[in-house]
């Protein structure tokens, strides 16, 4: 039963989410093998000036060993 969370900048529609959360089922689905109805997805909107405080230093940094697609910046 996979569950995604993605934490984006704000702005994105609704209509862009839903279609996000959607192909992104999809593949889990393909990819891990598994029923989409398994599949869950959440997206929750982070406003820019708190992106280091509440995603980098909480969410990536601190589960930097978990993860298999770093991002390309830093906040050094």
């Amino acid at each position: 039963m996979p569950h995604v969370e993605i934490k984006c900048f704000s702005g994105r529609t609704e209509e862009q989410k839903r279609r996000c959360a959607e192909k992104i089922a999809e593949d889990i689905s393909e990819i891990l093998v598994c029923d989409i109805s398994s599949v869950s997805v959440a997206i929750k909107d982070v406003d820019e000036k708190t992106w280091k405080e509440e995603v980098w230093d909480k969410k990536i940094i601190t589960n930097k060993e978990y993860l298999y697609k770093e991002p390309g910046y830093t906040y050094d």
